[in-house]
């Protein structure tokens, strides 16, 4: 089990500047910093929130999670066409239920991803007319009360696909765009109809169709004309970091010259592979898109239903999706904010914004290696008061499928406000981070930074022995995918193949080693020594690939002082581990104490339903009654329970009403009138859960915050499933030693489902009665199609979970790269009869293999 923690920091920093303390030692020149300007009094407009959408984002219900996806909030997603043979998933009405309550907005349909091949095969106009009737119909079929949620793309990169010779097939283009158009029209005269979609911004080819579109004639169009509802065109390489502000003015201007629009604009496919899943990359092209008030979906490199790499496994968080998350908490105003170079790509980037009812600001900023220094102006005293509470919290790269916590807070200051103006100086040296940096009126307990004593080495600067250095340089390729540093080290290979670095640690006690890798498809193992003697053999999960980096973290104890770390291919070093030849990046190395604490203080919530921010002499609170509520995202990084405490002052009695991932938690309230406090004790799985507090008239939340009690795990119910009552074909395969696999007790149950009678039967022990509980399945699952030049066409499986006597659950398991790579998927159950037996099958499709089972207890104690 990977173990993951989160600590505060032993004291508070004094001022921001000394951010510069917690990484590495300044060089004898230190670098000037590069300074943004931004002007609290100088509004942009309200918050887009457009520009992190997605596409193929979404695969099956469930992938990549619910509360991924909520925190994420992207408004708007481009999926295929209903029974598209594109890819097997990732259908537009198949996600849409889940994006929908989610709060997204709009599901932008790729009509043409009907077709199998890449590129379309072009089968003539009226074969695609016939397929753009079936899908149009079926969705206004099946989703007539908010079938205008779907917008219509009837045709995908036609400048490189179906219509390239724009010289000799134009008037074909407007031939066909004029049938799909009205054809979409005939059977839903409201849709909405995107395009042209080309993979480029052509000004000649989109004056042309403008053109065209604006004097020529459409049946059914309520103007009468052939003009899309929404512009659409794709921004996809490097160069256009420095080139879309251009492209957005040009085509501005372009609409007022033809007298057209303005349309709404959606770029549905940006960003390349290096961008995906990095903070400081992904800040520069958010701070385009709402710059320029549009929306903009992530492009689609690597497989759907992982947010576009901001999803690991199937709830967790990766680096970049904090900044996502950031992102979408952004509320109020944008306001002017100036980097030190616009329209130059991999620089220094942000975006800001005002919340005047908070009383909040708030700046997203990263892209750069160099120091930043904010210049704020415009803190007007009627929001921010004289003196203010400065709050900034790092996220950085943890890889494709390394998990992230909460970010810490790496600086906190509590600072009086002159004329308005301040200045806040951030660290330099992490070119894939970004930082949010909030500024509130000052109450309360000063704020203090949380962030532990940590230290990151690349794996390129250690001593290597067999292995070899690797470029990755992602400036001049960015369609590789990203490395820490631009290199990595590979050819593990052979049973002497070593990486070796030394570490000065402050303090004797317990650190946290997180290793960055790719196993390539396979699971695999490395030995780590620690001054030359075998500490533990690490255990590493299967990835994409070589440079589709995860995280592997473990646990060692070191005393103060240098040590040597060292990870070899072999434990004894003359026989090489299983699957040992993997990739290494970087590795990082975090001190650890106590159990791991988590504070989400008010500031950090989602506010509905008439909710408010106060800010009184004890600080910042959210005033709960009637139908207000906050939302928190909260982190777990290991499964099993936790303690949830509430920190609020109440006005009277009254039950806090709250919501774990929709699941009612009752039991919780406010016993008396002022200062208190409810704790609930309950299992959280792994990643990111969703909780949804509303309480009595005259509640005001704090703070809510997460510790976990891993003593409280002995009341988990745990299983190996070769040990569970098998039927049918399932049957128990037993790992062979040549083999990286982490099955637990060296086995796992097989050829589960495809049939009504293969399944597998968990029998409840005595105390297990109806009610709440979390059934956590160890399982793998590698199916995916081949063909796609790109994309990895994974495909989920799923298991029919049926409590005997009771109801049944379907639980969702997406691709995880190897048959014999076990991940925990956690599946909530609500049981309802004494002691019915749960049974795992599929009547209908093959289910995954399955390692272990666990079933706990949601709630397992309660305490106001």
């Amino acid at each position: 089990m990977h173990r993951h923690r989160i600590f505060r920091h032993a004291h508070a920093v004094a001022a921001v500047v000394a951010l510069a303390a917690l990484t590495a030692a300044p060089a004898a020149t230190a670098a000037a910093p590069g300074v943004v300007t931004v002007d609290f009094a100088q509004r942009t407009g309200p918050v887009h929130g457009g520009a992190t959408g997605m596409l193929y984002g979404l695969s099956d219900p469930g992938v990549p999670g619910d509360t991924l996806l909520a925190g994420a909030r992207p408004r708007t997603v481009a999926q295929k066409a209903p029974d598209g043979d594109q890819h097997p998933n990732g259908d537009a009405l198949a996600i849409a239920d889940g994006f929908l309550a989610a709060g997204g907005e709009e599901i932008v349909v790729y009509m043409q991803d009907v077709y199998s091949q890449w590129p379309y095969e072009n089968l003539g106009i009226d074969d695609y007319l016939a397929k753009v009737d079936t899908m149009v119909r079926k969705v206004v079929r099946e989703r007539p009360r908010d079938k205008d949620k779907f917008v219509w793309v009837p045709f995908n990169e036609p400048d490189g696909i179906w219509y390239r010779d724009w010289a000799t097939l134009k008037q074909k283009f407007f031939s066909d765009w004029k049938a799909v158009f009205e054809r979409i029209r005939s059977i839903d005269p409201t849709a909405r109809i995107v395009g042209p979609n080309e993979a480029n911004y052509n000004p000649g080819r989109l004056r042309d169709f403008l053109t065209w579109a604006r004097d020529a004639t459409c049946a059914g169009d309520p103007e009468g004309d052939c003009l899309p509802d929404i512009m659409a065109w794709h921004e996809l390489q490097r160069s256009r970091l420095a080139d879309y502000r251009g492209h957005h003015e040009h085509y501005r201007r372009m609409e007022r010259e033809l007298g057209i629009g303005p349309l709404p604009i959606n770029i549905d496919e940006y960003g390349n592979r290096r961008d995906m899943s990095v903070p400081g990359q992904m800040i520069q092209w958010i701070s385009l898109f709402e710059d320029t008030k549009v929306d903009a979906d992530m492009a689609y490199w690597t497989y759907a239903g992982n947010l576009d790499d901001h999803a690991v496994r199937t709830r967790q968080a990766n680096g970049g999706w904090w900044l996502l998350k950031w992102y979408a908490d952004l509320t109020g105003q944008t306001v002017r904010a100036v980097p030190p170079r616009l329209n130059v790509a991999d620089t220094i980037q942000a975006v800001a914004a005002i919340d005047e009812s908070a009383r909040r600001g708030t700046v997203l900023v990263g892209g750069g290696s160099e120091p930043v220094r904010l210049d704020v102006s415009g803190l007007g005293p009627g929001v921010f008061g004289k003196q203010v509470d400065v709050v900034v919290s790092k996220t950085t790269w943890t890889g494709y499928e390394g998990d992230a916590l909460k970010p810490p807070v790496v600086d906190a200051r509590r600072v009086a406000v002159r004329g308005g103006r301040l200045q806040v100086d951030l660290p330099g040296g992490d070119v894939m981070a970004a930082y949010r940096v909030t500024i509130v009126p000052s109450s309360g307990t000063a704020p203090a930074p949380d962030a532990p004593w940590t230290v990151s080495v690349e794996a390129e600067s250690a001593t290597l022995t067999s292995a070899q250095v690797f470029d990755q340089d992602t400036t001049a390729d960015p369609q590789r995918y990203a490395t820490s540093g631009k290199r990595d080290v590979g050819a593990m290979n052979r049973a002497d193949s070593a990486v070796t670095f030394p570490v000065t640690v402050p303090r004797d006690g317990r650190y946290r080693l997180g290793i960055y890798q790719g196993a390539n498809k396979v699971p695999g193992r490395h030995a780590l020594f620690v001054d030359g003697v075998l500490d533990q053999v690490v255990q590493y999960s299967a990835n994409l690939g070589w440079t589709y980096r995860g995280r592997t973290d473990v646990e060692i104890e070191l005393t103060a002082g240098t040590h040597q770390l060292s990870l070899r291919a072999g434990a004894d070093g003359t026989t090489r581990l299983p699957g040992s030849d993997i990739t290494l990046d970087r590795f990082d190395l975090t001190e650890t104490t106590g159990a791991a604490r988590a504070a989400y203080p008010a500031d950090e919530a989602r506010l509905s339903g008439g909710a408010r921010i106060t800010r009184h002499g004890n600080g910042p609170a959210i005033a709960l009654g009637g139908g207000a509520r906050a939302t928190f995202f909260v982190a777990a990084g290991e499964d099993g329970y936790h303690d949830v405490k509430l920190s609020y002052r109440a006005g009277g009695r009254g039950d806090l009403r709250v919501r774990l991932d929709g699941r009612e938690i009752t039991g919780l309230r406010a016993t008396r009138p002022g200062e208190g406090t409810s704790r609930v004790r309950v299992y959280l799985p792994v990643g990111i859960s969703k909780i949804d507090i509303g309480g009595p008239a005259g509640l005001e939340l704090r703070e809510l915050t997460t510790v976990r009690a891993e003593r409280a795990d002995t009341a988990v119910h745990g299983v190996e499933a070769e040990r569970a009552q098998r039927a049918g074909t399932a049957n128990v395969v037993t790992v062979p030693a040549t083999s990286g696999s982490n099955a637990s007790a060296g086995a796992y149950v097989g050829d589960l489902g495809n049939g009504a009678g293969n399944t597998l039967t968990l029998t409840r022990p005595a105390g297990f009665g109806p009610g709440e509980y979390v059934l956590l399945i160890r399982y793998a699952n590698a199916d995916r199609n081949t063909g796609h030049p790109y994309n990895t066409d994974v495909i989920s499986r799923f298991l029919d979970i049926t409590e005997t006597g009771g109801t049944t659950t379907r639980g969702v398991f997406r691709h995880n790269y190897a048959w014999d790579n076990f991940w925990p998927q956690a599946t909530p159950l609500t049981l309802t009869t004494r002691e019915g037996t749960i049974v795992l099958g599929n009547a209908g499709a093959h289910g995954p293999n399955i390692d272990r089972l666990e079933l706990a207890r949601l709630v397992v104690e309660i305490d106001n």
